[in-house]
């Protein structure tokens, strides 16, 4: 990727984003600050609402930490996980000098949360089966139930404790020296103390869970990443201390694509027969702290992969000088830049399609729209938007998010930032492919888009977060931005996900960016896959409960505590409109995000009853047309209307290049 140029769009500071500095440590506050990340509610308003550190719930408090192993509740609409303050461990050291709890440090897979009043330094760990913490002066201990404590043992050095509560569940807990505990009904004390102590529960009453739990107590986890290893590889590399080896706990696409040779797994020994339940699916032990994930391969291609057969062209070309004939950039109506986004992607669809069935005159009249339409959100010359540069937690804004955290759906916020971003950068792509030397004008321009969302260094590091959007333990990207939500992190449209990520690789293609393209396709391979996994909900062979999964063949919104049918603008009942917000864009990629033809039509059957839009229609329609062209063709023919995103000549394309 190339070199940034600093502070292309002009600098402001937003009037509506929080102060970073109150729970980042000031080693921190400097840098840009993720936005979009498993741990973000540890950071907003007062920092108390939990967040899903596989396999527990953790929330925090000014002096205390709770723990949570969830369970799972569900019913026909929604499936989620409840919160119980199962642990909450605390000390009896109060410093009312500090207030606050504080992240000293984060990476991919784990934070360091200090809690200073109380001498308690937690390093929090997904995936970890336990949680561990170090008490980093002498300090008298707490940790209290709301249920009742029915058993209490301790090994014969002092080391190890066995805590059963009422409501079923066995906690272990671990210290790395002797340690003396006394216990009431709900409550456990220490004597002074300074050293690591580690917590977790017995997921099972197998007494091997606890063998397996004793085993690898030794050792913990202080930091993780995701390292993009080429094209379609990610190692995971765990920074750990303590002895023996690391455990820790993998979701069900980790397992599906951990690498493996004819000797077994690289690197790593998984250990199917312990489990953890999540709302995510069982997470099972993998013994080891480098991991390597591959992914297949995913062709990025500006084409459709088939030819469109000479007798379909002329359909597709009558649509395509009507569309054509229909732009003006003039008419473009209002200044959101989601909405602008659309049309952008809608008119650089029809110069595709265009070089595709050899209409070449059509070209000219495109390019000129594109230009008038993208040129004015780069250049600072689009009235009352446009991008700008966001001083606090350093990344891009838009002039009305800056002042109104409700505008732009939230990109003020940094809500949806990949989506809106997306868009645009597929009119760039196909504007630097089509007049190269406008493409080389803005490349700059183009670049800082890309990063603000999809940065990994190279030049933008001083500028933008690192992979703002994309989740590299859960393998998809979040939407939700600088807001509190009780249930963490969410995401709606996996196929505007999958849109940002494609339109990154064909702007590397436009520009011959090799390193673009891997990184960006690699990242577009595991949306995909993330999207089949939690999203895209099969009759069977799906990993939710019977009742959800009978009445749901999609996910609407899926938070990182709980799966909702509904969406965020239309109820559950809406069938169209949840299949159509995980469809649009159509375009070439569209095909690899919905390549299981089985699937396909169970979604589009329970969907077509269901039909009353003319722009959702044609979403339905089109994945109507991977199984049966002939009627979903007949069915096209006879829309009246097409999303703001769409047209006729793009939906012609689509059936007829089946």
């Amino acid at each position: 990727m190339a070199t940034a140029s600093p502070f292309l769009f002009p600098e402001i500071e937003s009037t509506v984003l929080a102060d970073p500095s109150t729970f980042f440590s000031p080693n921190l506050v400097s840098s840009p600050l993720p936005t979009n990340s498993f741990f973000q509610n540890f950071v907003l308003r007062n920092g108390s609402q939990p967040e899903y550190i596989h396999p527990y719930l953790i929330s925090t408090a000014n002096s205390s930490l709770s723990v949570s192993y969830p369970s799972l509740l569900f019913t026909a609409a929604v499936l989620y996980q409840v919160f119980v303050s199962d642990l909450t461990i605390s000390s009896t050291v109060k410093n009312v000098s500090q207030q606050n709890h504080v992240i000293s440090s984060y990476s991919d897979f784990g934070i360091t949360l200090d809690i200073p009043s109380s001498n308690l330094r937690f390093f929090l760990a997904r995936g970890s089966p336990y949680v561990t913490a170090s008490v980093t002066n002498p300090t008298s201990l707490s940790i209290t139930t709301p249920h009742a404590i029915v058993s209490f043992t301790s090994s014969n050095d002092n080391t190890k404790y066995t805590v059963g509560l009422n409501n079923t569940q066995t906690w272990l807990i671990y210290t790395s020296s002797p340690i003396y505990l006394n216990h009431a009904t709900s409550k456990i004390t220490s004597k002074p103390f300074s050293g690591i102590i580690r917590v977790a529960v017995l997921p099972d009453s197998n007494p091997k869970y606890g063998e397996i739990l004793d085993k690898f107590s030794p050792r913990y986890p202080l930091s993780g990443n995701g390292i993009l290893k080429g094209s379609f590889r990610v190692e995971y590399k765990w920074e750990s201390k303590g002895s023996g080896d690391l455990l820790m706990l993998a979701h069900p696409l980790h397992v599906k694509l951990l690498s493996y040779n004819n000797t077994g797994y690289n690197n790593v020994t998984v250990v199917n027969d312990f489990k953890y339940r999540s709302i995510d699916g069982d997470l099972v032990g993998v013994v080891g702290d480098s991991w390597e994930l591959k992914t297949n391969t995913v062709e990025v291609n500006w084409h459709s992969t088939k030819a469109i057969q000479q007798e379909s062209q002329n359909e597709i070309m009558s649509a395509l000088s009507k569309d054509v004939a229909a732009l003006d950039s003039s008419a473009l109506g209002g200044k959101s830049s989601y909405f602008y986004g659309k049309l952008v992607v809608r008119a650089a669809r029809l110069a595709v399609i265009a070089e595709q069935v050899s209409s070449p005159n059509e070209i000219p009249k495109i390019k000129h729209f594109l230009k008038a339409s993208i040129e004015p959100w780069l250049d600072g010359t689009f009235q009352g938007n446009g991008f700008v540069y966001e001083t606090k937690w350093h990344g891009l804004n838009t002039q009305q998010g800056s002042k109104d955290s409700g505008a732009d759906f939230g990109f003020g916020v940094y809500n949806d930032h990949h989506f809106h971003l997306g868009y645009f950068l597929y009119g760039i792509a196909v504007l630097a492919k089509i007049d190269p030397a406008w493409g080389q004008k803005y490349k700059p321009h183009a670049y800082s888009l890309v990063a603000d969302f999809m940065n990994l260094g190279q030049g933008y590091k001083s500028q933008y977060p690192r992979l703002r959007c994309f989740d590299l333990y859960k393998l998809h990207s979040w939407a939700s931005g600088l807001t509190e939500f009780a249930d963490g992190r969410n995401q709606e449209s996996t196929s505007e996900a999958v849109n940002a990520y494609y339109s990154a690789a064909l702007l590397g293609l436009a520009y011959g960016d090799k390193r673009l393209v891997a990184v960006a396709s690699t990242l577009l391979a595991l949306e995909i896959h993330a999207a089949q996994t939690w999203w895209h909900v099969k009759t069977k062979d799906n990993l939710y409960s019977e009742n959800f999964a009978k009445d749901n063949r999609i996910v609407g919104v899926l938070w990182a505590n709980k799966r909702d049918s509904s969406l965020w603008w239309a109820s559950a009942d809406c069938r169209e409109c949840r299949l159509g917000i995980q469809v649009l864009p159509l375009s070439p990629i569209t095909q690899t995000l919905f390549s299981d033809v089985d699937y396909v039509r169970e979604l589009v059957e329970w969907t077509l009853p269901y039909l009353q839009s003319e722009g959702w229609k044609g979403m339905t329609y089109a994945l109507q047309g991977i199984y049966d062209k002939v009627t979903a063709l007949n069915n096209i023919r006879t829309l009246k209307g097409f999303d703001d995103g769409n047209s006729l000549t793009n939906l012609l394309w689509w059936i007829h290049s089946r």
